[in-house]
């Protein structure tokens, strides 16, 4: 098995290939660009005679208040998790028809499924890539190609490092499940043929109480959020 790995930074790329460099194929450019897109099918499909497996891992977050919010910023955040992995799968279906047991992964998120205040944005890209998945799964799957969400918590990543605006809120600092455990874990989902990997205890915790009493996240996540903010305030006056 070979990948075309794609992202904006090259030399992250290429020294990532150079670990693995019988496995992985650089190639970086903006998966945001509709031209990008283009030239990355054409690549990987002449590089690797063909497409199997598409993974769209790109993503991108902003965090803060909505009122404070840009519809720029909203609408970067969507052309990152919402626009671009559907243009890309878009782009990639007729190899992807033509593959061996051909399969795409979408990367969702726990917040997709149950929001959390200052993530509006993000939340609401997620839960769009969600719908679209769930809709067009009979599609892809009539024409033989399998589709598979990951609906990934916190999760050892740069996301953090990256984020189009804002900070991350200290209430929300989540322990982050490791990319070797989240990655095994979408593997797992592909060999079994399921529809929605939920890597990591937590994260099925947060998806199970956001399904049968979403109120008490919500009231955990008040509660977390003065009690920090009072913290905080105490911390000041001292």
């Amino acid at each position: 098995m070979r990948l075309v790995i794609t992202g904006r930074r090259n030399a992250r790329l290429v020294d990532l290939a150079s670990e693995y460099p019988d496995f992985l194929v650089p190639f970086s450019g903006d998966i945001t660009d509709s031209l990008f897109q283009e030239e990355l099918v054409r690549y990987s499909t002449a590089e690797l005679g063909g497409i199997d497996l598409l993974i769209t891992a790109a993503g991108a977050g902003a965090v803060g208040p909505f009122f404070k919010s840009s519809t720029e910023t909203m609408r970067k955040v969507f052309e990152i998790d919402f626009f671009s992995p559907i243009q890309l799968v878009q782009k990639t279906l007729p190899q992807l028809i033509n593959g061996r047991t051909p399969a795409v992964v979408f990367i969702g998120s726990i917040l997709g499924n149950h929001p959390l205040p200052l993530h509006s944005a993000y939340a609401a890209a997620k839960a769009a890539l969600h719908g679209f998945v769930g809709a067009v799964r009979p599609e892809l799957v009539s024409y033989g190609v399998d589709v598979n969400v990951a609906v990934l918590g916190p999760t050892q990543s740069e996301f953090w490092d990256n984020l189009i605006s804002g900070e991350r809120a200290d209430w929300s600092q989540g322990r982050p499940l490791s990319a070797e455990i989240t990655a095994a874990a979408i593997v797992s989902g592909l060999e079994r043929g399921v529809p929605v990997v939920i890597p990591g205890w937590r994260a099925k915790s947060y998806i199970l109480l956001g399904r049968i009493f979403p109120s008490l996240i919500d009231r955990f996540v008040c509660w977390k959020r003065r009690s920090f903010a009072e913290h905080q305030s105490f911390a000041e006056h001292e």
